[in-house]
């Protein structure tokens, strides 16, 4: 904030000061610029009173008696009665009327701020002890204590206010005329100027100087040189002088008492230093940054003569051009950045400085002595006291009585009535009233203007309560003539200008942060007004400090838009000041926060950034690339994939899944493959896991263990995906977009090569780079970018981040005038700008959780995905499946062909598949015999082949290329790790081979994921990679067939060849499930085979409870119809017997939840209770059979319904009393069952209830009807008993024991 050493009561006294002009002639103007100085120069340091002087106002009613009276000029200040003792007053003589154009005035005091400011920035600035730190609650902010520019600013405005028509504070009151006693004729040189004098006040082609009353007091000063004049020619011509004017009106000034070039001991003080440099600041103008310095006229040396006082080259006959206008007069029509009159106003800043290196060696005063210093200060005492003071009252007297005169008041203008000064309300006038008014101008001669005359004249003679006085009421009448410029300059009495509001509004902004509870958003708002308002006056610096300070506030606000309006003036005030890095920051700030600005809004942010960032990158063409904003990268979501990507479909030909950046992470399929890997593994070593063993891992993302380096194959390329997010609503364009990178190659025997290069542009002998021409990122969208690099050489990799030119697809636009630049680019979108930077990937690790000092702390792993190790060649295998099925029915049988090829220069061997579905597929037993070379081959078509099996009775059978034990049923293990049979065991670089897979539909229906992992190791040992591993992943959907079930029972009555008996009856039971959805038309049990080491199919089966289990497997043919052809597929069933009495099937059966019972809580008696008897005992009370014929002709051509007689027997097989219920609705309401109990329904009552008493047999007369022929199991009915004195029902157990077949023929 400002600080000021004067209280106000002295700083107003010595800024408002009556102001004097000095007219000379040549030859006076020559004697005092033998000190260096103008005549108004010479007077400037002597121009404080050091007595006192006493002046009279007029005797006016509306002050007190006791306060009307004299009024004392002095030292002192304090009051005796009637007289009042006032400061001493620095009468200030007139600024140089020097031909300055308004705007060059201007520029001066926009100098004076500039100054100020360079003089005492390093201090306001740097000095921390001497600014302020504000600490809020929300905010802490750095504050300036002191603006030593407003400081400045203010003491030179004060002093060079200028003139204006409706005020009169800057108006001269008196002018004195200068002539040389050394002169011819002085008495007449002074006639010529006081008729210069008067020409210059009454022409109206002058605008400036401005005087206060037509009747300006003259006072005329005879300038006698001691060292080289006449003293008594002198004093002749001051007698002469005194007869003429008379005393009062006259002086002889006597100076130069010494030559200059005389040597002297002794030491002159020099009192014009500080006012001679304040001139001459105002003297110059500059622009704030430009290569030019504005001086004030063409004849500018000339001008050197005078700065205070009037033009000394002003000849008697005739007015110079430069009397036009104040140095300081405002003009709304200029602008301080454009104040250039013409080519001749221009002077170089070199130019500038070699004058003011010039001048500093001046002595000023060297002719002057002690003596004459004292003669200059009686010369001003004697002018203030006996000159001005008295003509100063003699206006007050004079302005009153023409008041009174003009206004026709018998009394004096202030003891009017209350209702005359105060005056009635003013009305309201309507809007085009005041328009009309706005320009109201009043004659000299008006009441008003006089009052306000006498209002500036007792404010200058510090008679505050009079002036006061005059002013209320000139603001009546002002304001009741609706004359606002008048009304306003008798309250403030300043103009509009954008320096001076900067100025103010800086002073407002530091009183609302500076008060007992800061106002911290005011204290921004009237910052930022000021930044604006110094951006107009031309002050850059001063903007780029107000809006640095304000932004101290809206940052990180949420304040967006206002943040993008500050950082965007930041970066053109930063960029206007060639502070190009500042600039950069700020616009970069624009484009990284979150804006809400418009499109077009946010496209003008970035191409201001594209321009000034391609500035800034011309300044040092060979630096390292700096980092671009645009677009967002996402370094956590980078995923890295090891590898060749996946080769299309061809035909019938289909690539191996694998791993590809196209599948998405699934932490249980991740699972999955680990633990195939860890099983063939493990068989490859004895059963053993290495302890090295770390799994293989294709592609890296944030899911994946990153914690050690990866490891990558020389020659196979590395894919780097980076996620990038466009936050802008226009489009990026991205062209030669590439990875960056760092590459430390090794020798093959282990060391390090000591040169290390970072290769931006990538050379091809170590890593190849792929680079994208044209990368597209619309608005607000995320879109990734997949890079690769190729290594050539082993060593360590590290992926330092991308690089790319970041510009827009717009059309070339003139930015600040500046037209289409170079770095235009043409391809497939067009590119007005783009500027060449760099993106790193910075990607942070899991944080660590462990131990208990992670725990305890913030730490983090290390993320390695980015620097990969490049290993020795290694074999790569490819895997192809041909005429590989998608769709199977359950159980079908289906032969493929899988063609492996090594694509690498190495071979491999120990190839090995591993499935967690090995019964899936099978490469076949020893069937070579049966096994086409190609899919091409003739016999690919079927799965079985006819053979004789006894050749006395001609009996033949099937025999299957892939049987139950090549699918590993019935081996009590299944062989999950299979060898693949490659020929010589060795696949060499370059070769292929073709096997054929048998394939097997599940038993479930639906779609099935079988993943195939593949194992194979380099014929030469590695050691760091010792094996590699190929996934793929198959999806197989499955369709419904056959349900079969199976039952072993023992039969007493059957013999084997030998005649012994103790065998075994099968009875397998074969459903059709399927509903027709995969085209199938029927099915046909074309053979049932039986697989066991000890059990074999035939007429006389050897019975031995324990020789193991027993595999049957109905083979089939279904007949299918696709695409109107009709199709044979082939297949077969497994069902496995274990137990005998005990069903068994061929797929899952579905398992029924259990049946909730409730529980009963009771408190034990010291009686006895009776056992109760168990849950097997219960279920086994009533014993069922069937009675019915085992098969039944019926002519269905003639009559539709087939009904059969059948008799169900139940015996109680305990001794008391059962209840027994029979339900012959069937038990499964499932559609599959719906379907494959259709033709068959029981006739008559569905439920039956009995009692059976002890061992008692019942039998029950039932009806099954048929409407198709076939095979059926009339074992459906439900029986349930218990006994007659208990509540629970249990169903018995030997109605499943055995199917009840019948046959129904048509007759």
């Amino acid at each position: 904030m400002a600080q000021c050493v004067q209280s106000v009561q002295e700083l107003i006294p010595d800024s408002f000061v009556p102001c004097v002009a000095a007219l000379c002639s040549d030859e006076a103007e020559r004697l005092t610029r033998l000190n260096h100085l103008s005549f108004a120069e010479l007077l400037k340091p002597f121009s404080r009173l050091t007595s006192e002087g006493m002046w009279s106002p007029p005797f006016f009613t509306v002050l007190p008696r006791s306060r009307a009276g004299r009024r004392k000029l002095g030292a002192g200040r304090e009051e005796k009665g009637d007289v009042y003792i006032l400061e001493p007053v620095e009468w200030r003589l007139g600024l140089g009327l020097r031909g300055v154009s308004a705007a060059a005035g201007g520029g001066a005091m926009s100098e004076v701020v500039k100054t100020a400011r360079n003089e005492h920035e390093m201090v306001a600035v740097l000095a921390l002890l001497n600014n302020i730190w504000v600490i809020l609650i929300s905010y802490v902010l750095f504050i300036l204590a002191t603006t030593p520019w407003f400081e400045s600013y203010r003491e030179t405005f004060l002093q060079s206010m200028p003139a204006s028509d409706h005020e009169f504070l800057n108006h001269y009151l008196a002018c004195m005329l200068v002539a040389s006693s050394s002169e011819a004729e002085p008495v007449e040189q002074f006639s010529k100027l006081s008729q210069e004098q008067h020409r210059i006040q009454h022409n109206s082609d002058c605008s400036y100087p401005k005087w206060f009353i037509p009747n300006t007091l003259k006072y005329y000063v005879l300038l006698h040189d001691v060292s080289a004049g006449d003293e008594q020619r002198a004093e002749s011509v001051y007698e002469e002088m005194k007869q003429k004017y008379g005393t009062q009106g006259c002086y002889l000034l006597k100076i130069n008492s010494r030559t200059s070039n005389r040597a002297s001991d002794e030491q002159i003080p020099d009192p014009w230093s500080q006012y001679l440099q304040k001139n001459s600041i105002q003297n110059q103008e500059s622009y704030e940054d430009g290569p030019c310095t504005i001086t004030s006229n063409k004849n500018s040396d000339s001008n050197l003569l005078s700065l205070d006082g009037l033009d000394n080259e002003v000849k008697v006959d005739g007015l110079p051009n430069n009397f036009r206008a104040h140095p300081l007069q405002l003009d709304s029509s200029s602008d301080p950045s454009n104040s250039v009159d013409g080519p001749d106003h221009v002077k170089s800043a070199s130019s500038l400085h070699e004058t003011k290196k010039a001048n500093t060696g001046i002595i000023h005063g060297a002719c002057l002595t002690l003596t004459d210093h004292d003669r200059i200060r009686q010369f001003i005492q004697e002018f203030t006291f006996r000159g001005l003071l008295p003509h100063i009252e003699k206006t007050i007297r004079q302005l009153n009585d023409q008041l009174i005169s003009r206004k026709g008041l018998s009394r004096s203008l202030f003891s009017a009535t209350k209702k005359w000064f105060s005056g009635s309300k003013v009305p309201e006038k309507s809007i085009n009233e005041l328009k009309n008014t706005s320009g109201l101008l009043y004659p000299p001669e008006a009441p008003e203007l006089q009052i306000r005359k006498m209002a500036d004249l007792c404010f200058l003679v510090q008679h505050y309560d009079l002036a006061y006085s005059c002013y209320h009421t000139a603001k009546k009448d002002f304001l009741n003539d609706q004359a606002m410029l008048y009304a306003a300059g008798a309250l403030v009495g300043i103009l509009d200008s954008d320096l001076r509001s900067a100025l103010l509004l800086e002073q407002a902004a530091h009183c609302f942060i500076n008060m007992k509870s800061p106002m911290v958003r005011k204290y921004a708002f009237h910052m930022i007004l000021a930044g604006h308002r110094f951006s107009k006056a031309g002050q850059k610096k001063h903007a780029l400090r107000c809006y640095c300070q304000a932004m101290q506030v809206y940052k990180g606000k949420g304040w967006s838009l206002a943040e993008d309006h500050i950082n965007f003036t930041i970066g053109r005030q930063s960029y206007t000041l060639r502070q190009l890095d500042n600039a950069v920051s700020a616009f970069r700030h624009i484009l990284i926060n979150e804006s809400k600005q418009s499109a077009a809004q946010q496209g003008a942010f970035l191409r201001e950034y594209l321009y000034v960032y391609k500035n800034v990158s011309q300044l040092s063409p060979d630096g390292p690339l700096p980092q671009l904003p645009l677009p967002y990268i996402n370094s956590s979501a980078t995923r890295v994939f090891f590898g060749h990507d996946r080769r299309p479909a061809d035909g019938e030909k289909q690539a191996a899944t694998h791993v590809s950046l196209d599948q998405e992470y699934d932490s249980e399929s991740s699972q999955q493959w680990r633990e195939l890997e860890e099983q063939v593994v493990a068989v490859v070593n004895r059963g053993v896991i290495p302890s090295n063993f770390h799994p293989t891992q294709y592609c890296l993302n944030s899911y994946s263990d990153n914690s050690r380096f990866p490891l990558a194959v020389v020659e196979e390329p590395i894919t780097v995906e980076v996620a990038f997010r466009n936050p802008l609503k226009v489009p990026l364009l991205l062209t030669d977009l590439s990875l960056l990178w760092k590459f430390q190659p090794k020798e093959s025997s282990g060391k390090d090569n000591e040169e290390v290069k970072e290769l931006v542009t990538g050379e091809p002998e170590m890593i190849g780079t792929e680079v994208i021409s044209e990368f597209l990122i619309n608005s607000e969208e995320s879109k990734v970018a997949r890079l690769k690099l190729f290594p050539h050489h082993i060593g360590e990799l590290h992926i330092l981040g991308v690089v790319y030119n970041l510009g827009t697809i717009q059309g070339c636009m003139t930015i600040d005038g500046i037209g289409a630049l170079p770095g235009c680019h043409t391809g497939k979108h067009s590119l007005s700008m783009s500027v060449r930077g760099r993106q790193d990937l910075e990607i942070q690790g899991p944080r660590l959780n462990n131990t208990k000092e992670e725990k305890t702390s913030i730490k983090y792993g290390p993320d390695r995905r980015l620097d990969p190790i490049i290993t020795e060649e290694m074999p790569l295998l490819e895997v192809f499946f041909i005429h590989f099925p998608t769709g199977l029915l359950c159980g079908e049988i289906r032969k493929a062909y899988v063609e492996f090829v090594n694509v690498s220069k190495c071979p491999l061997t120990g190839l090995k598949v591993v499935s967690k579905r090995p019964e899936f597929f099978t490469f076949g037993g020893n069937t070579a015999v049966l096994t086409p070379l190609s899919p091409s081959a003739s016999e690919n078509c079927s799965a079985y082949k006819t053979v004789v099996t006894d050749s006395t009775s001609v009996c033949t059978a099937l025999i299957s290329s892939a049987s139950s034990v090549d699918f590993g049923i019935g081996t009590g293990s299944q062989p999950e790790v299979i060898p693949v049979p490659l020929p010589d065991t060795v696949l060499l670089p370059g070769a292929s081979v073709q096997l054929p897979m048998w394939l097997r539909g599940p038993d479930e229906e639906g779609v099935h994921e079988i993943n195939f992992l593949f194992y194979y190791e380099s014929v030469k040992k590695q050691p760091k990679i010792r094996h590699r591993i190929l996934r793929h992943t198959a999806v197989i959907c499955t369709s419904r067939s056959l349900n079969v079930r199976a039952t072993v029972c023992r039969s007493n009555s059957l013999e084997d060849e030998e005649g012994r008996g103790g065998n075994m009856l099968v009875f397998v039971d074969v459903e059709n499930t399927n509903t027709s959805e995969a085209g199938v038309k029927e099915f046909h049990i074309v053979q049932v085979s039986s697989s066991s080491k000890h059990w074999k199919l035939q007429k006389s089966v050897n019975l031995s409870e324990n020789k193991g289990s027993f595999v049957t497997f109905p083979l089939f043919i279904a007949y299918v119809v696709e695409d109107s052809k009709q199709l044979i597929l082939e297949g077969q069933h497994h069902v496995i017997l274990h137990t005998i009495g005990k069903e068994a099937f061929s797929c899952p059966q579905k398992q029924e939840p259990p049946e909730m019972e409730l529980l009963k809580f009771f408190r034990p008696e010291n009686t006895t209770v009776p056992l109760r008897p168990s849950v097997e005992q219960l279920s086994n009370l009533i014993k069922t059979s069937l009675h019915y014929p085992e098969s039944f002709n019926h002519p269905f051509h003639q009559k539709s319904l087939c009904l059969v007689p059948v008799t169900l027997l139940l015996s109680n097989c305990s001794k008391a009393d059962v209840d027994v219920i029979v339900d012959l609705r069937h038990k499964t309401t499932s559609p599959e069952a719906l379907e494959i109990h259709g033709s068959f329904t029981w006739l008559g009552q569905t439920q039956y209830k009995l009692q059976l008493k002890s061992q008692e047999i019942h039998s029950l007369q039932l009806k099954a009807c048929f409407v198709h022929t076939g095979v059926y199991n009339l074992g459906t009915p439900r029986v349930f008993a218990k006994l007659s004195d208990q509540v629970m029902v249990f169903e018995t157990s030997q109605q499943n024991s055995m199917p009840a077949l019948i046959i129904i023929n048509n007759a």
